[in-house]
């Protein structure tokens, strides 16, 4: 009875304020081995159509583009090449927008297709660009359908599924609430499926390593298990915003979750000591290219005085990459602590590693700035070892 009334009080708080929502359906809501089924889709339009009717900004995060595909193409299971994949979204896709634009359309809302892939977010300016054109689409009462663009994704560029890109979606237009539909009723503290003891946790004011030990696989039809579900909360919970998990298989989930007197699924709530859009940026949208490893005095200088990087910290270094690009901060026991911008390329800090700033200029015959990496530029990682390495 407790942990209810603690999710009822905390929802009737977030809800009072919470006007922009990313919601998020997983392939195994909208799907099954026959392909994309048509009453799901209606039935989540009816309650997306309410919630924007009521004045709210919705932004839809959608799978279902492969396995749309999937039988438009006559295929039994998800392809394992990327080329057979691209194949399927991009016949898949266009079945799949179809039908949002016929449901919404009878709702009378305006709807936008947005593809995405991790570059369109890694690179700064697409990064702003993105969330201008959504920012711009919501303040004329549309709502943006958003999916990985999976027809020319390849595995370096893939967000790897779409609960990580829900939440950088939410994080991008300043979301006030993600909302995560999946065939799950939320998170347990054992594995459903195997113990029949496990219980719901009904709301989580910290994901840690605990959490992740319950998490399980990948579904069939889709790439994202519990496992991405807690990376994602942590992405939107580090800039401030909370997210439900709740099965969207049931017909009144969505009522239920914006429905301050009742509980549905896992509530997750942010944290306090937010990250800036930008750090944010640093930390969990960009893809590292090395990594340094720092000692023990530069590592608690960093995480518990907020300075910067200086070339005396550093131990080694892993990986090429050029400067200005983002590297992973490691300790000595090869536990990442934070991500950064680096000031020198890899090449360079290999030659003044270890030395003092005032060398620098000796060594390289320049330089660029006294810190590796400023602390405007550097990001702590919140007990995000499962998503960083």
């Amino acid at each position: 009875m407790g942990i209810a009334v603690t999710q009822r009080s905390h929802k009737a708080k977030l809800l009072r304020r919470t006007r922009r929502v990313v919601v998020k359906v997983g392939s195994s809501v909208l799907s099954n081995a026959s392909g994309v089924r048509q009453d799901s889709i209606a039935r989540l339009v009816q309650h997306l159509t309410k919630l924007h009717h009521e004045g709210k900004e919705v932004v839809l995060v959608t799978s279902g583009a492969i396995a749309s595909g999937l039988s438009r193409l006559g295929l039994k299971e998800r392809p394992k090449t990327i080329p057979g994949k691209q194949a399927a979204a991009a016949v898949g896709q266009i079945a799949l927008m179809a039908l949002y634009e016929r449901y919404f359309s009878a709702g009378d809302v305006r709807v936008a297709q947005i593809l995405l892939t991790h570059d369109d977010l890694a690179n700064r300016r697409r990064y702003l660009n993105a969330k201008h054109t959504m920012l711009t689409l919501l303040a004329a009462g549309v709502v943006p359908i958003v999916n990985e663009n999976d027809t020319v994704a390849v595995e370096e560029i893939q967000f790897g599924d779409n609960d990580n890109l829900s939440a950088l979606v939410a994080v991008l237009i300043e979301a006030d609430l993600l909302v995560i539909l999946s065939d799950v009723d939320g998170l347990y503290d054992k594995d459903p499926h195997v113990s029949a003891d496990a219980r719901l946790i009904s709301i989580v004011e910290q994901v840690n390593d605990a959490l992740f030990a319950t998490a399980g696989g990948a579904g069939t039809l889709g790439r994202g298990g519990m496992v991405s579900k807690l990376q994602a909360a942590q992405k939107a919970g580090l800039s401030g915003i909370p997210m439900v998990i709740a099965d969207g298989r049931q017909e009144e989930t969505l009522a239920a979750v914006f429905d301050p007197a009742r509980e549905v699924g896992t509530l997750f709530l942010p944290v306090s000591d937010r990250l800036t859009s930008r750090k944010h940026w640093i930390a969990y949208t960009l893809k590292p290219a090395g990594e340094l490893i720092v000692d023990a005095g530069a590592c608690q200088a960093i995480r518990d005085r907020g300075r910067s990087l200086l070339p005396p910290g550093v131990r080694s270094v892993r990986g090429l990459f050029s400067e200005g690009e983002c590297v992973t901060c490691l300790d000595e026991k090869g536990n990442p602590f934070a991500r950064g911008l680096v000031n020198y390329s890899s090449e360079a800090l290999e030659r003044i590693k270890g030395v003092q700033t005032n060398q620098v200029e000796q060594i390289l015959g320049y330089k660029i700035s006294d810190e590796v990496i400023h602390r405007d530029d550097l990001a702590l990682l919140m007990n995000f070892d499962k998503q960083v390495r």
